[in-house]
């Protein structure tokens, strides 16, 4: 069911939290089920397809257990280690009222405004200007700002920031882009697990065990096969092969689809989460100011992919925007203006970023060159007044013998033109 509204939409995040949930251990159990066709294939050559497939099954049966437990070992972890991993890589410190009486106050004033459990302040030290909300619950719930925002804006710009924040928060969306990351994170590394078994078998050779049939690249040390014989091999070759490229779509499939989760989380989460803080602020101008300061400038050096889309802004745009997670500034600055009665303001042209001179040079002189000195140029000064004095240098049409204008025929630049 489409979310219209702000109560549908939390409805509707905490059916896709549990619906992700549920996603998540279905496609490990697709790499499981992958994994153990490489591995009996590995073990037994020579046998057929449906044979190949009914024993994978019956691995992932026996293993059901381990592989349960180990996708909730991993749910576990994230849930409590989560922001560790989060302030590991973006460099994100707790700060107080005392170290950040600005930006503290400004969120404590929201919350009260509105009831809400005020989350932790974190600090990011980066010259990019961004800010993003993580947890899963009311005690891990937490704001985190960049040092260049707050330089940057102004109150009420960080004002409205918070407040989108805040909004993602009381919507829900930070719980479901968390778990969305988790079960990318988790699909990858079984899939890569895989990967790497794969090609670990195949350093010892391709030969194949001779559970069912024998070997099935080996050579018959008997002179007296038949073609028949050679035959059924080949067949049984090609058997093997055909289920380690099942194997193998499986195995990428899952993990284009675990890719693909957090693509399929409706970005109609900015569009309220922007709602959310006019709500709060009472501001739509300081929002739409915000965002504007805010685009382009939003990257955070060393943060991987899935931190950025938890961010306002994300600069990382995808093919024709076709994977992009954020909706373009220019859409939710024209949405703002529709919506919430905001005035309209372009994209600004900000000063050049440090890290974007070349080669780290900042000595580059940006000032305009000093204007020439009056009356110099190519052909020297030129008369600019009536009573210039006589012989003064004139320009490439002037007369070589000096005359003054009017009082002699002209000349041109190549002599005196003959009638």
């Amino acid at each position: 069911m489409a979310a219209y509204g702000l109560y549908t939409h939390i409805a509707a995040n905490k059916t896709r939290s549990v619906v992700l949930l549920i996603g998540l251990f279905l496609l490990v159990y697709v790499i499981v089920y992958a994994g153990a066709l490489i591995i009996e294939v590995f073990s037994y050559g020579g046998a057929p397809v449906d044979y190949y497939l009914r024993l994978a099954l019956w691995d992932v049966i026996r293993t059901l257990p381990y592989s349960t437990a180990a996708a909730t070992a991993w749910i576990v972890i994230a849930y409590f280690f989560h922001q560790s991993i989060i302030d590991a890589v973006t460099g994100g410190a707790d700060v107080t009222r005392q170290e950040q009486p600005r930006l503290y106050n400004l969120l404590e004033n929201l919350c009260i405004s509105r009831g809400i459990t005020m989350p932790k302040l974190k600090i990011v030290e980066s010259d990019a200007l961004n800010a993003f909300a993580t947890g899963l619950n009311q005690r891990q719930y937490a704001v985190s700002v960049t040092t260049g925002l707050l330089k940057t804006l102004n109150d009420q710009e960080i004002e409205a920031v918070l407040g989108h924040e805040l909004t993602h928060i009381r919507n829900g969306d930070v719980q479901m882009m968390v778990i969305a990351v988790v079960i990318a994170g988790v699909i990858s590394f079984f899939a890569e697990l895989i990967f790497r078994l794969f090609f670990q078998f195949g350093n010892y050779g391709w030969g194949w065990g001779g559970g069912y049939g024998g070997s099935w690249s080996g050579s018959s040390s008997s002179s007296g096969s038949s073609d028949n014989g050679r035959g059924e091999r080949r067949s049984s070759g090609g058997a093997a092969i055909f289920v380690i490229v099942i194997a193998v779509v499986l195995i990428v499939l899952a993990w284009a689809l675990s890719q693909l989760v957090r693509l399929a989380l409706s970005r109609s989460r900015e569009y309220l989460a922007d709602a959310g803080s006019v709500e709060l602020t009472k501001d739509p101008d300081a929002m739409i100011s915000a965002l504007r300061k805010i685009e382009g400038r939003g990257e955070l050096p060393g943060a991987t992919s899935a931190v950025m889309e938890l961010c306002l802004d994300n600069p990382r745009e995808g093919f024709s925007d076709l994977f992009a997670t954020h909706p373009s500034v220019e859409s939710r600055v024209q949405a703002l203006v529709r919506y919430a009665g905001g005035h309209y303001e372009g994209p600004l042209a900000l000063p050049m970023h440090p890290t974007d001179i070349p080669d780290g040079r900042q000595d580059i002189d940006t000032e305009l060159p000093p204007p020439l000195p009056p009356g110099s140029g190519p052909w020297g000064s030129a008369p600019d007044r009536e009573d210039n004095v006589q012989g003064a240098p004139g320009g490439p049409w002037s007369d070589p013998a000096g005359n003054q204008a009017g009082t002699g025929p002209p000349t041109g630049p190549w002599g005196s033109h003959k009638r």
